[in-house]
């Protein structure tokens, strides 16, 4: 025999059962949905954890058992999202931004048996509570039901279910193949899509996450996840905070910048993750009361291109390092990342920050290509543009209740995006397939124009979309949204775009809203935009 390493499967569990082993005295801040701040440990979610993988197995459930979740980030959330999968059930979550049609879909089609809420969604699920055709148990993520029950009768308490449950309970050993994660895409055209994770697959991606190239997150680091733990599992951010043994600040129902700002600095936050609308809201506040944010050192931004302007903002302003993520819910999320490598060290500084605006390099465990309309390899020299696909070991290869013929094609998973790709791998993402305008036969890209126009100290928002044009087929016009107590002109608004672009992408015009359309994940609804406006150079 010349001998052989062992094997251990990759669980979840083995990510809780770490970090209450060698962190568990590394505190988690929870905002409690009803408000108030909750101090508890690594330890004792982990023995939490296990109590609530007891109590789901003394249910009777069936393994790979559907638990959803219509919940805030909070300690209690954080526990399900070790409990259930520990005890091979699967953590689903569900967006509440979701009209309740669609989720009565989503939680009908998963055939969740337990749902878990948060005190916020009662009257969402009472409304729909007799059209959930599988539903056995609904769990309030409280201490004791209150009045909830009035509206949910049979309603049960978070920690009545908990205290069921044997806090001795040993992790069982599984396939690491078994399902883990549930989590349903917003972003599709008819109803939304299942996207199953495994055991495996998410401790992989927990790896690729804490990869110093990529996110980085350490022992040492306190960790504010504002994005939602039901968009993407909080970007894999629990379960790669387990794995280093980070503290945690779970920032419950306030995204608000106010909110945001006195967490930041009341418990040192070094890394804070969320989408770009966020952040503005951030930036915006502490400005107004004169917060340095001296603990934040970095911030990572996905979910939808970031602006230059709110990298540079970061920078010069707090010397907050901004970091650019891609990815999707069908790819964990993690995708590409946006770190410098050892020559770009030696660039002018103003090239090192213009770097800095694409989306990054595939981290390990993912492989990108952009395919021209026959399916060929295009070149990667950051011009020759193309449809962006994927595959790895966190992507998915098939969508819930389907399979992979449906799925993929030649292996590759179609990410909806058009992008470039330079000879180092950093992809710029150049628009949704759906949305990139081409004008007499050439491509513009209304991301492009969308960050060159949000920099505009008049401008709250904005957004590109492409208009039906007589002569050139399709022309772009910005949709914007004023900022508060301005009064700016079309001429004032298109000046910003003099000399960032040719003078043929610059938009026909801008039309004024109140507010964009946005999604249930934040994104703006471009479908929307083009029903209203995509007429207004027509006659």
């Amino acid at each position: 025999m010349l001998g052989q390493m062992m094997s251990q499967p990759l669980l979840i569990s083995s990510l809780i059962a770490h970090t209450e082993r060698y962190h568990s005295g590394a505190e988690i801040y929870s905002v409690n949905t009803g408000g108030g701040v909750e101090e508890t440990t690594w330890g004792q979610v982990g023995k939490n954890a296990r109590k609530l993988a007891s109590a789901l197995t003394k249910l009777g459930l069936e393994p790979q058992a559907r638990c959803g979740t219509i919940a805030w980030n909070n300690r209690r959330h954080l526990e399900i999202y070790f409990g259930a999968p520990g005890a091979g059930f699967v953590c689903h979550t569900i967006n509440p931004r979701l009209f309740p049609e669609q989720l009565v879909y989503i939680l009908n089609h998963a055939e969740d048996k337990v749902l878990f809420i948060d005190a916020t969604f009662v009257p969402l699920v009472a409304a729909i509570r007799d059209k959930l055709e599988h539903l056995d148990h609904i769990v309030l993520m409280e201490a004791e039901v209150g009045d909830a029950g009035d509206k949910l009768p049979g309603i049960m308490a978070y920690e009545d279910l908990l205290a069921t449950g044997d806090e001795e309970y040993v992790w069982p050993e599984m396939d690491e193949f078994t399902a883990s994660s549930l989590c349903y895409t917003s972003g599709t055209t008819g109803n939304p899509k299942g996207v199953l994770y495994s055991h495996r697959s998410t401790v992989l991606h927990s790896f690729g996450v804490n990869m110093t190239d990529s996110i980085g997150i350490s022992a040492a680091d306190v960790v504010l996840p504002v994005v939602p733990m039901f968009h993407v599992n909080a970007w894999g951010a629990p379960y790669a905070c387990a794995m280093s043994g980070s503290r945690m600040v779970m920032p419950g129902p306030g995204l608000d910048g106010p909110s945001l700002v006195g967490l930041i600095d009341t418990y040192k936050v070094s890394i804070a993750l969320g989408v770009p609308t966020i952040w503005l809201g951030l930036l915006g506040e502490a400005k107004k009361i004169g917060s340095k944010l001296e603990s934040l050192h970095r911030t990572v931004v996905g979910g939808s291109a970031c602006p230059p302007s709110m990298i540079t903002a970061f920078r010069e302003e707090y010397g907050v390092d901004t970091v650019h993520a891609w990815g999707m819910t069908e790819m964990s999320p993690l995708g590409s990342v946006n770190k410098p490598l050892a020559k770009h060290l030696e660039l002018p500084q103003d090239e090192q920050h213009r770097l800095r605006e694409n989306q990054g390099r595939p981290v390990f465990g993912v492989e990108l290509e952009i395919l021209d309309d026959d399916g060929n390899p295009l070149p990667h020299d950051g011009k020759a543009q193309g449809d962006l696909v994927t595959r790895g070991h966190w992507i998915l290869d098939a969508y819930f209740r389907s399979t992979t013929e449906e799925t993929l094609t030649n292996g590759w998973f179609d990410t909806g995006d058009v992008a470039t790709m330079d000879p180092d791998g950093y992809v710029t993402i150049k628009d949704r397939s759906k949305d990139i305008i081409k004008s007499g036969g050439e491509w513009i890209s209304s991301v492009e124009l969308e960050n060159i126009a949000i920099a505009h100290p008049k401008l709250a928002d904005a957004a590109v979309i492409g208009a039906r044009h007589e002569k050139w087929d399709e022309r772009p016009i910005l949709v914007a949204v004023k900022r508060e107590g301005e009064e700016p002109s079309e001429e004032d608004v298109l000046s910003i775009f003099e000399g960032k672009i040719a003078k043929w992408q610059v938009p026909d015009r801008v039309v004024f809203t109140d507010v964009l359309p946005r999604n249930a994940t934040g994104k703006v609804l471009k479908r929307n935009l083009r029903d209203e406006f995509g007429e207004v150079l027509i006659g």
